[in-house]
């Protein structure tokens, strides 16, 4: 095939009825195919890639960060990916680390939990014993004087607050299962968003699971 890959183009496939066809034109550039990115898990690496019409595609092929979305506190925070967890299309590409669109991934949970303590005044780590003490380090540095205006505020913020107690779990141990929503191969960015309510017990069934296999 032109440029590498395999044609995409019917050609060399027999008819319905079962009979050979004639080749009548050789492959064209427009019926390429190009060989998948399998995008892993690592230190940035992304090539463009010249397609049809001029376009460009950016091939992921290592990615270590994305923008993920917080959806009912409507917030995103650029973090680090740290580890893949789940596909379901195979446990290979969570063997390989590949990243791939609804490939279910474990980040960073900080800039969520400097977030949420800078708009609530709650460190979501301190309702936990394992993560009380790793507040209390931090805790050592200086906190910031609030005036009483401010102080009011946050506690008014705080009592309309609800948070889904699974996701509240994940932040004790600082990582927070997530989505990929976007085509890491396709546009050599890796974003989603942070699981949360049925999809996130879903995927917690599955991950229990896999564990007991």
């Amino acid at each position: 095939a032109p440029a590498g890959g395999p044609p995409r183009a019917p050609r060399h496939k027999h008819r319905a009825t079962g009979g050979r066809r004639n080749i009548h034109q050789k492959k064209r550039k427009f019926e390429m195919g190009r060989p998948s990115a399998l995008c892993k898990l690592g230190a940035k690496r992304v090539r463009a890639v010249r397609c049809r019409g001029g376009n460009m595609k950016y091939r992921g092929l290592r990615i270590d960060a994305g923008n993920f979305a917080w959806g009912s506190e409507n917030c995103t925070k650029k973090v680090r990916i740290l580890d893949v967890v789940y596909n379901s299309t195979s446990n290979e590409l969570v063997r390989t680390k590949t990243l791939t669109k609804n490939t279910i991934v474990q980040i960073d949970a900080q800039p969520y939990l400097q977030w949420y303590s800078k708009k609530y005044g709650v460190d979501l780590r301190k309702k936990s014993k394992k993560g009380a003490a790793a507040a209390a380090k931090d805790a050592e540095v200086p906190e910031e004087k609030k005036s009483r205006h401010v102080i009011f505020k946050l506690k008014a913020r705080e009592a309309k607050q609800k948070m889904d107690p699974a996701v509240e779990e994940q932040f004790q141990s600082g990582r927070l299962l997530a989505s990929i929503a976007s085509r890491p191969g396709q546009s050599g960015r890796c974003d989603g968003y942070v699981l949360e309510g049925e999809e996130l017990t879903f995927y917690k069934r599955k991950l229990e699971k896999k564990k007991k296999q």
